[in-house]
C-alpha cells in the first residue's frame, strides 16, 4: 500500500476495518459472548494434557465463536454414556444430536442420509464376510464376552460406524470406539458421526471439501471413488490447482470462490449460485449404483425409509446439471450423461439381470447353504460387487481405464471364464447326482444358461453373432483401415 496515494491507502484502511468489524459481529451473533466458565476448566487442563487437541480447537470457528469443550461433550446424568469427568457430567461421544444444538438444519439433512445409514450394514452380507468368513471370535471383549471379529471391527466397523457399547462403569466398549465411521450407532439413539468429515477437533470445512476426507471410505476394489477421482480431468484439474481453489474460504460457491476445478464436495454437497449446502449427498444423484443392479435413488431410499423416496432422479438429476454448468454447457452436460445412462443399461441388461436370475437357480445345487462356501457364491459377489460397481462409479465421474479395464473387462473375464463354466459344472454334477430334485434344479439352470448365452448379449461366445451384425462390424473396421491406416 505504501505506492498509492495517501488517501487511498486509508481509505482502503478503513474499508478493511469495516469489513473486519462485521465479520466479528457476525461471528458473535452465532456464537457465544465469551468462553463459559465450564469450557475454562476443561481448557485449563487440556491445553497442559493435550496439546494438539488444544491447538486444534485454537485454530477452529468453534474457538472464533466462544464454544468449547463442555458446549459440545455436556451430557445429562440420566445419558446412557454419561460420566462424571472431574466433577461434569459430559459424554465422550459427540453425536449429531449433540451437534444438532447449533447446526439443526446440517443434522436433519444428513439424518436423511444414505451416510448416516452406513451402520446398518452390520447385518448384511458384507458384515457376515467379516465376521465369519474373513475373521473368527477370538476378539473378546466386555461389550462382547463370546467375541468378535478383529476383521470387522477393524475394517468394516471404521467405515460403516459401530453399534457403540457402553459398559457399566460408563467407559466405552474398545471393540466399539474408537470410532468415527459415518454411519455410527451411538448410544442416545442417533446414527452418524459428524466428525467422520469434519475431524476433531478443528471441525475443518476446508478439509471436508478436499478429495482426501472421502477416500478414508471410498476407495478400494469395490467402490474406488478416490481413485476413479484422481483419473479423471476433475482429478487432475484439482491437484494440478490446489493453490486456486480457495478451500479456506467461508463462502465457497463455485463460479464464484473457485472454479479452477470441483471436488466430490462441490457436485455432492457445496453450494452454488443456485443451490445452498445439502449434507444429504444423494440429492444430485440420479442413479444408485451399489445394488446388484442400478435402480434409481428414490426406490433405494425407499426401501430405507428415507425422505428421499419423494425427490424423484429427475430433480436430483436437474440439481447436478447446475453444478456442472458452472463450467459446461448444456450440449456438453446433456452428452455426458446420455453416455453415463449407456453403460448403466448395458450393465444392468447384459450382466446384472441375467447374473442374479442365474445365480438364483445355482444356490440350491450348493452343497452347502452358508454364504461363500462355494466357488459361485465369490465369483458372483465379486462380479456385482466389485467390477460391477467400479465400472459403473467410474462412468459417473468420467474414468475411462477404471471403466474399461478395471470395470467392463474384468466383469466379462469373469462372466464367460468364471461365471459361466462355474454354473456349467453345477448343472453337470446336479445331473450326475441320483437326488431327483437336484436333477430337476439342474435342468433349470441348464435352460437358463442356454437362454442367456443365446441371447443378443452372449451370443458371440458360443459362435452365434448375428451375420448383418458381424458384417456391419467388418465393413466398418475396412473403412477406419482405409482412412487411419496410412
Amino acid at each position: 500500500m505504501r505506492n498509492l496515494p495517501p488517501w487511498t491507502s486509508r481509505a482502503l484502511l478503513c474499508v478493511f476495518v469495516g469489513l473486519l468489524t462485521a465479520s466479528m459481529a457476525h461471528a458473535q451473533a452465532i456464537g457465544l459472548p465469551e468462553i463459559s466458565a465450564k469450557s475454562k476448566e476443561c481448557i485449563e487442563c487440556h491445553k497442559k494434557q493435550n496439546v494438539g487437541i488444544y491447538q486444534q480447537w485454537g485454530e477452529s470457528k468453534h474457538y472464533r465463536a466462544n464454544v468449547g469443550c463442555y458446549e459440545c461433550h455436556a451430557a445429562e446424568k440420566s445419558d446412557v454414556d454419561a460420566v462424571n469427568h472431574y466433577n461434569h457430567t459430559i459424554a465422550v461421544i459427540v453425536s449429531p444430536k449433540d451437534c444438532a444444538r447449533c447446526h439443526e438444519k446440517e443434522v436433519k439433512q444428513f439424518s436423511g442420509s444414505h451416510h448416516a445409514k452406513a451402520g446398518r450394514i452390520l447385518g448384511s452380507l458384507d458384515n457376515v464376510l467379516a465376521e465369519v468368513v474373513e475373521g473368527n471370535r477370538d476378539f473378546i471383549t466386555p461389550g462382547f464376552p463370546h467375541g468378535n471379529s478383529a476383521a470387522a471391527v477393524n475394517g468394516c466397523w471404521q467405515c460403516h460406524g459401530s453399534q457403540i457399547k457402553v459398559l457399566p462403569d460408563g467407559k466405552l466398549d474398545p471393540a466399539t470406539y474408537p470410532n468415527s465411521g459415518i454411519g455410527r450407532l451411538n448410544p442416545d439413539g442417533t446414527e452418524g458421526s459428524c466428525n467422520a468429515c469434519h475431524t476433531r477437533h478443528a471441525f475443518s470445512a476446508a478439509q471436508a471439501r478436499h478429495p482426501d476426507t472421502c477416500g478414508k471410505c471410498h476407495l478400494g476394489p469395490d467402490h474406488p471413488q478416490k481413485e476413479i477421482y484422481e483419473e479423471s480431468k476433475h482429478g487432475i484439474a484439482f491437484f494440478s490447482n490446489i493453490r486456486k481453489m480457495n478451500l479456506e474460504s467461508n463462502k465457497w460457491i463455485v463460479g464464484e470462490d473457485y472454479w479452477a476445478a470441483p471436488t466430490c464436495a462441490t457436485c455432492h454437497m457445496s453450494a452454488t449460485k443456485n443451490q445452498s449446502v445439502t449434507h444429504d449427498i444423494g440429492m444430485r444423484i440420479s442413479w444408485n449404483n451399489r445394488p446388484k443392479i442400478s435402480v434409481r435413488p428414490e426406490v433405494a431410499d425407499a426401501k430405507m425409509g428415507l425422505p428421499g423416496k419423494d425427490v424423484p432422479w429427475q430433480v436430483r438429476r436437474a440439481n447436478m446439471k447446475d453444478v456442472c454448468s458452472n463450467c459446461h454447457n448444456k450440449n456438453w452436460i446433456d452428452n455426458f450423461y446420455i453416455q453415463y445412462d449407456g453403460l448403466i443399461e448395458m450393465y444392468n441388461e447384459k450382466y446384472a439381470k441375467p447374473g442374479i436370475a442365474l445365480y438364483a437357480l445355482a444356490k440350491p445345487l450348493r452343497p452347502y447353504k452358508a454364504p461363500f462356501s462355494h466357488e459361485i457364491d465369490w465369483i458372483w459377489f465379486e462380479l456385482w460387487h466389485h467390477e460391477g460397481r467400479r465400472a459403473r462409479h467410474a462412468a459417473s465421474m468420467m474414468a475411462p481405464d477404471y471403466t474399461h479395464w478395471h470395470g467392463t473387462y474384468d466383469l466379462a473375464k469373469t462372466f464367460y471364464t468364471h461365471l459361466i463354466p462355474s454354473l456349467r459344472r453345477m448343472v453337470k454334477e446336479g445331473l450326475e447326482s441320483k437326488d431327483d430334485k437336484k436333477i430337476a434344479m439342474a435342468k433349470k439352470l441348464d435352460a437358463k444358461i442356454t437362454e442367456v448365452m443365446n441371447s443378443k448379449n452372449h451370443q458371440w461366445a458360443i459362435d452365434k453373432l448375428d451375420p448383418k451384425e458381424k458384417a456391419r462390424r467388418d465393413a466398418a473396421r475396412k473403412e477406419f483401415q482405409k482412412r487411419y491406416n496410412k
